[in-house]
């Protein structure tokens, strides 16, 4: 046998060693960047649709090259438009163009294609009976040195198209409100011919990604060695998932060990050095000079690190704003799915987004208990967060049916399946009409939801036998997307609550049997301090009295006291108006038109004009889409039963 030949001895097709050599090879082709696929795998769909060749080819670039590519964040999200999915982008649209998100403070401005500046009320109504939508947020890791976004934003959907082989409707903002600029690009879900655009997942996942790069590197060229090398370096000691922890994951054996060892000098003290920080973490152990084994919850643990690293500068940087000064060791993370999570009261110091794509929002509370909390609230409307420095309670959602829930199948189970407000008043003739009522409300909502329920004739109810089962299905779905209660305690602030003629958030707290613990620090001591000097304030205005050491405070005092400010606010409101005030009373019919929020040391109210007078009632968040809008209730206790109009299923009770 000469040199130049090579003979390899596989043994039998098919057998053992054959199988380990290939599998030898493939790692090896892998730990090089190769890719390779599986012939006859599990059909996926990933490249179903427009651009999957293009996905294909752009993700095939071998490894030096991907290192000098410009780096490009993109997020994607396919939005559904049926049911309230318009109304839904509607609000998104109104988000991305919100105040203070240009370089200079002042609302985003949607272009597109051709404009400078577009109407979001014409894009929507062209996506009216659209089945879909596009929604992406590209983040270029360069885009400080942009002065202006549009251009980049206009040369990667002009790609797009071409990859696509399709026009594209779409409408975009730029945000420089944040340490990275990005755009939101928002994509009708139609091609040119007006049929359903079908975009492939590798695409999107991929393709439009590389794409961006591609722009980045033109405009600024591939990254240097230096700029690689400091990347990398930078990368070696932080507390989150990075490049290289991926690449050590990816070259471990089933038992979790790599070797430190590499081919190349910069990548040895690369991988060196990253485990020297991960052994000092706690997820990484030398078993033997130069190999190691990794923690089995590596990738997670160091996901949840840089969670919390994020969620601390969030935090710092809000107290920042309001010169709150609080240690890091009084920053908590309120987790509601932990079972030993209670009730949070404190004040709010600021709110975001802790995902834009998704919409889902977080609070900065300044809690009773001397600490400063982050909440994560989801998929909380922003009209029913308080204002900043107002007072707020959080509790935890629970995955579990209501009380009415189980009333329900209680009598359903009674009567052959069927529940009605006779059959619920014959199981149980204590229940007053409002409580059997609470519990039509509770199904129509249900319904509304997309729960399983048959409503029959004459306001009969079929339920199911597992409807506790799909109930509880129904609230964990809700609790993932809005993991806490939010209650107002109070639109207003301390200061503001002190010395006003109204039943404040403080008034509730003196006359209470029972009050939240308060800390001797931070905004606990704030409140006892608050408290201290309201109890002087109604004292001196003869609200309340000292006696024998101690204040009596009336039993109808935080009636009157909320009397007072409505008669004052109303009148006020209404002489602007040319109208006359009005109180409501339990039982009174109230009917109008909602015009608008005001917000009291009383609490939040609804202004309800009817053409000849004014009404401030208690406003609850059911009615706030109902804005300029005749609506129609009935006093009941502290608020409204509210009838919203009427629609195919019959009325819309909140």
């Amino acid at each position: 046998m000469t040199d130049d030949e090579f003979e390899p001895k596989l043994g039998r097709i098919g057998s053992k060693r054959e199988r380990s050599y290939l599998q030898r090879v493939l790692q090896s082709a892998a730990r090089e960047g190769a890719r390779y696929a599986k012939s006859g795998g599990r059909f996926s769909g990933s490249r179903i649709g427009r651009g999957a060749g293009v996905g294909r080819v752009l993700g095939s670039r071998d490894r030096l090259a991907a290192y000098r590519a410009r780096r490009v964040i993109v997020q994607a999200r396919i939005v559904k438009l049926a049911g309230k999915g318009l109304a839904n982008a509607r609000a998104h649209l109104r988000y991305i163009q919100r105040d203070g998100v240009t370089r200079d403070g002042a609302p985003g401005e949607l272009f597109d294609r051709d404009q400078e500046k577009v109407s979001g009320k014409a894009f929507i109504d062209r996506a009216d009976g659209d089945r879909h939508q596009f929604r992406f947020i590209v983040s270029p890791e360069d885009s400080e040195q942009y002065q202006d976004l549009k251009p980049f934003v206009r040369r990667l959907m002009e790609r797009m198209e071409k990859d696509l082989g399709t026009k594209l409707d779409w409408v975009a903002a730029n945000h420089y409100n944040t340490g990275h600029p990005h755009a939101h690009i928002v994509v009708r879900g139609k091609d040119e011919r007006g049929k359903d655009l079908i975009i492939a997942r590798e695409y999107i996942t991929q393709g439009m990604r590389e794409r961006a790069a591609e722009i980045l590197s033109l405009d600024f060229g591939p990254r240097s060695d230096l700029e690689v090398l400091g990347k990398f370096h930078n990368e070696m000691g932080q507390e989150r998932l990075t490049s290289i922890d991926r690449d050590l994951l990816r070259t471990a054996d089933h038992e979790r060990v790599v070797a430190a060892v590499a081919t190349k000098a910069y990548e040895q003290t690369l991988r060196a050095g990253r485990l020297q920080k991960l052994k000092r973490l706690g997820l990484a152990m030398e078993i033997v000079p130069g190999r190691w084994r990794l923690d089995e919850h590596l990738q997670s643990t160091l996901r949840q690190m840089g969670e919390r690293g994020d969620i601390i500068r969030t935090m710092h940087r809000e107290l920042a704003r309001v010169k709150i000064e609080r240690g890091i060791s009084d920053y908590a993370i309120y987790d509601p799915a932990d079972r030993s999570a209670g009730r949070l009261v404190g004040r709010m110091v600021g709110q975001g987004m802790s995902d834009e794509l998704y919409e889902r929002r977080y609070l900065i509370v300044d809690g009773v208990d001397g600490r400063t909390h982050y909440v994560d609230v989801g998929l909380a409307e922003p009209h029913m967060l308080p204002p900043d420095s107002g007072i707020v309670a959080v509790d935890p959602l629970r995955a579990s049916p209501k009380p009415s829930d189980r009333t329900i199948a209680e009598v359903a189970a009674a009567n052959e399946g069927y529940y009605s407000s006779t059959l619920h008043a014959l199981h149980d003739p204590s229940a007053s009409p409002e409580f059997v009522l609470s519990h039509i409300r509770r199904l129509e909502a249900l319904r509304r939801a997309g729960v399983e329920l048959e409503r029959r004739a004459r306001g009969t109810w079929t339920i199911a036998p597992d409807h506790l089962a799909r109930v509880e299905r129904y609230e964990e779905m809700q609790r993932r997307l809005r993991p806490v209660r939010i209650e107002m305690l109070s639109p207003v602030g301390l200061e503001r609550q002190i010395g006003v003629e109204g039943a404040t958030w403080l008034d509730h707290e003196l006359t209470a049997s029972s009050v939240d613990t308060l800390q001797d620090a931070g905004f606990g001591r704030d409140v006892r301090d608050a408290l201290n000097r309201r109890r002087q304030w109604l004292v001196a205005q003869s609200f309340a009295q000292e006696r024998d050491g101690r204040t009596v405070f009336p039993s109808g005092m935080v009636a009157d006291l909320q009397c007072r400010e409505l008669a004052a606010e109303g009148g006020r409101l209404a002489r602007e108006q040319g109208l006359a005030y009005r109180s409501a009373a339990r039982g009174d019919h109230i009917e109008g038109i909602y015009k608008q929020r005001v917000d009291l040391a009383s609490g939040r109210f609804a202004v309800i004009e009817n053409g000849h007078d004014l009404t401030l009632v208690p406003w609850r968040p059911v009615i706030e889409n109902s804005i300029g809008r005749e609506v129609s209730g009935i006093m009941r206790g502290d608020g409204v039963s509210w009838t919203l109009g009427r629609q195919r299923s019959g009325p819309s009770i909140g």
